[in-house]
């Protein structure tokens, strides 16, 4: 930990009232010292914490830069490439011991407009315990996707509605805000996924406990390249995992009457 996130357990009253934004990054130097401050003007309840995974682009360096100058950043660096799950779980737990009153989570690389952030807390402070930023709950709202990309995230979720009963249009969206008391629910523990897995497992898990969820409208912007027969290889790989995992679940009897609430 650098610049200021400190571990202190007895640091339990840093975000009382406030937000942290956990920020995971690789390679996104071309990208973090203009989504922080869009980040920190969004809302000013809101702190960031950057989880640097050894970026070989100096990331890491850019994020220590801007914490050195502005106290509502902190920064986690990380021995290597470890996960986006890993990323968030480590920086919901430091969140938590050092008690923010919400937790959000979104990308790096202006794919999630923070312009959306006062609503998605305004929403978890009254009616939901969890706030998804929906790309298709009202209809499509995707740019820079092509259409088969577009089918095959759609497809995804409504696999995961049909196999889960999870009642949400975009459940592997990686733009949400937690409750507290939603990841206090959580065996951090038991969370083994990755990627577009761990979104839907955090939403399902969150589900059961029976926390209220609910999806707002946003448009996403896809910055990245698209490669057709990866991201096909990727959305297979996902089902068959979602599948198996849920099956696991019932196998094991995990699905108690206390997870239905």
């Amino acid at each position: 930990m650098s610049s200021g996130a400190s571990t202190d357990r007895t640091a339990g009253d840093r975000g009382r009232g406030r937000a942290l934004v956990v920020l995971p990054t690789y390679e996104e130097a071309r990208n973090l010292e203009g989504i922080v401050p869009l980040i920190l003007e969004a809302d000013p309840r809101i702190d960031i914490l950057i989880v640097d995974d050894a970026s070989p682009d100096g990331t890491g360096a850019i994020a220590d830069r801007i914490a050195s100058t502005e106290p509502r950043v902190r920064v986690l660096h990380r021995e290597g490439k470890q996960g986006l799950g890993s990323a968030y779980l480590t920086g919901f737990g430091i969140g938590l011991e050092q008690g923010y009153e919400w937790l959000i989570e979104m990308d790096a690389d202006y794919s999630h407009d923070p312009k959306y952030l006062p609503e998605m807390l305004d929403a978890a402070s009254g009616e939901a315990d969890l706030v998804i930023g929906s790309r298709y709950v009202r209809g499509v709202n995707v740019i820079n996707w092509p259409m088969s990309r577009l089918l095959l995230s759609w497809f995804a979720n409504k696999y995961a509605h049909w196999i889960t009963g999870l009642p949400l249009k975009d459940a592997t969206s990686g733009f949400k805000c937690f409750r507290r008391e939603v990841l206090e629910a959580i065996d951090f523990d038991r969370v083994g996924s990755t990627g577009y897995k761990f979104q839907f497992e955090m939403d399902y898990r969150a589900w059961k406990q029976g926390f209220r969820l609910k999806e707002i409208p946003i448009v996403f912007t896809d910055r990245g390249t698209f490669e057709v027969g990866r991201y096909a290889a990727m959305n297979v790989r996902t089902f068959s995992k979602v599948w198996q995992w849920f099956i696991h679940r019932k196998i094991e009897g995990t699905e108690s009457d206390q997870d239905r609430g």
